[in-house]
């Protein structure tokens, strides 16, 4: 790792704004970041092929940069394409930066959001996603793929993409009270790197009484671990509280 900055490489679809400040938020100092852009505008099957398809163009520019970690900035995009795809994407990442000399390490957000929800740990989890309907679906069925059990979720049914970043905190939080959380072990309240939750995380835990993380504290936890690095940051919920969560709420 660079001895001064830890680099974060992003790579992110073109309309995404939210991870690009969430992220920087929760990390602080010691820490720059660098984006390389897929064109994508709405959240569709199509338009997730398509910016899926842009991925080795933005590992090669990002590449140049020489980051200690690059982290696939979309999570709906890999989930949508079946279970077990954030495994095969972040490994042929790695096999192309390895084939360029670099030795970044490679996380992607539909993979963060999984190693979070072992760390834990949860079997029985709750979901707010912004996504339509049929998007939503497949990210319930990679969980389940994954182990975890689905206990009740929500698709706030935004398919602009630039719109999910400007979805008010107050409707993130009347969806998520919507939920049957009575068997829940963890409440995901952003499954998606660009609907901001990130102010909301720790009032959500306070109200709900079960751990609370997001797509964005997901992504910050498994890039400190990527680097070795303490897993603790306030302010973000119980997951990066103390380093490892144990359960208290």
């Amino acid at each position: 790792m660079n001895t001064s900055t830890a680099r974060v490489g992003l790579v992110v679809p073109s309309s995404n704004v939210t991870v690009e400040t969430e992220l920087p938020a929760l990390l602080g100092q010691g820490f720059s970041f660098h984006s390389s852009r897929m064109r994508m505008a709405t959240v569709s099957p199509a338009q997730l092929a398509a910016m899926n398809a842009q991925r080795e163009r933005c590992v090669l520019e990002l590449g140049d940069a020489r980051p200690d970690v690059i982290l696939y900035a979309c999570l709906v995009a890999l989930m949508a394409a079946g279970p077990g795809e954030h495994q095969r994407v972040e490994g042929l990442i790695a096999e192309q930066l390895a084939t360029g000399g670099s030795e970044s390490k490679v996380r992607s957000s539909a993979g963060a959001l999984v190693e979070a929800l072992h760390a834990i740990p949860a079997r029985r989890v709750a979901l707010v996603t912004p996504y339509l309907r049929p998007l939503a679906e497949k990210v319930v069925t990679y969980l389940e793929a994954e182990g975890f059990e689905i206990v009740d979720w929500r698709a706030l049914e935004v398919e602009d993409n630039h719109a999910v970043g400007c979805i008010p905190g107050e409707q993130v939080m009347a969806a998520a009270r919507s939920l049957d959380l009575s068997n829940a072990d963890a409440l995901v309240l952003s499954a998606c790197v660009q609907m901001p939750s990130l102010p909301l995380i720790d009032d959500a835990e306070r109200e709900f009484g079960v751990p609370v993380i997001s797509a964005a504290t997901a992504g910050a936890y498994s890039i400190l671990k990527a680097l070795d690095l303490p897993l603790t940051i306030a302010g973000a919920g119980s997951l990066l509280r103390r380093g490892q969560l144990v359960k208290e709420l």
